[in-house]
């Protein structure tokens, strides 16, 4: 298949769009964060450096840790940049800049997000890091792609969406989409604190995620109804607004995915730390560790 310049914006210097990196640059390894400056965090960790690339929000440095090539990026704050940054990762690896073709042999890529999230559940205080098991997207992102529904877990859908009496005609529909299975059992660390989890990606901070500044919510009972969500041993766990969208994508493209985050808020115990950059770190090297 031929990809045209209207589809695949490629840069005069042969690199992506908007992360501006070459496929050169790039490693089979990826672990992403929100913030650009967390690039660094990620990075002081390892031996050597290839290459240091900034635009916008996205930052990409890639090099060694243990031996292992990595790439350090960062993807800002939603699911409409997931959308830009798995899409163009993907791109790099398997679509031949040159000819703009697809290539014959998938390259398939392990990409784990570290993220900070909010806890809803008693099991969930500040400080906890949770594995995505499964992840709910409320932002509607992958309903944009054919083929949602042979990913999607439709019968915790169903049961969910039920549950919350679900505004179809004002909200976008939901999908829930499992994080994949081996890369969550070989990052999962029950010893550091780790729990595995229930995760919703919301599409905004504040009206989304439940809360109420100067403009009233539609409905004040949603996050009420989230958490007294169970279905088949499953709660929802935790807030955030990427890992739905990561995980949905790289199921599509063939990649594995998943999202691990340190609970920074408790919304049910309305407690929260604004200091926790210094213990993000001990999360960045087991997933370092682990990858």
């Amino acid at each position: 298949m031929y990809f045209p310049p209207s589809e695949l914006i490629i840069n005069p210097d042969g690199s992506s769009f908007h992360l501006h990196i070459r496929p050169d640059q790039l490693a089979d390894k990826v672990v992403m964060c929100g913030d650009p400056e967390r690039v660094n965090t990620i990075a002081q960790f390892f031996e050597t450096r290839e290459c240091d690339v900034s635009s916008r929000e996205f930052h990409t440095i890639t090099g060694t840790y243990h031996g292992k090539r990595i790439t350090a990026i960062s993807h800002g704050i939603g699911c409409d940049n997931i959308d830009i940054v798995a899409n163009e990762l993907d791109a790099l690896k398997n679509i031949d800049f040159n000819t703009r073709t697809e290539r014959e042999q998938l390259v398939q890529m392990d990409m784990v997000r570290i993220g900070t999230c909010g806890g809803l559940q008693a099991n969930t205080p500040v400080g906890t890091f949770v594995c995505s098991e499964k992840s709910i997207g409320f932002e509607g992102l992958l309903n944009y792609y054919a083929g949602r529904d042979e990913i999607c877990d439709l019968e915790f859908e169903h049961a969910f969406t039920e549950h919350l009496g679900w505004d179809y005609h004002n909200l976008p529909s939901p999908y829930v989409v499992n994080n994949d299975a081996s890369l969550l059992e070989q990052i999962f660390t029950p010893e550091a604190g780790m729990v595995k989890g229930v995760t919703i990606s919301c599409g905004g901070f504040y009206g989304p995620q439940g809360r109420r500044l100067r403009i009233p919510l539609s409905d004040p009972e949603r996050n009420s109804k989230i958490c007294s969500f169970f279905w088949h041993g499953y709660r929802i766990t935790n807030f955030e607004m990427e890992s739905a969208a990561l995980a949905g994508l790289c199921r599509h493209l063939g990649h594995r995915a998943l999202t691990v985050c340190m609970v920074i808020a408790n919304r049910v115990a309305h407690e929260a730390n604004t200091g926790y950059k210094n213990q993000i770190g001990d999360l960045i090297e087991i997933v370092l560790d682990k990858i």
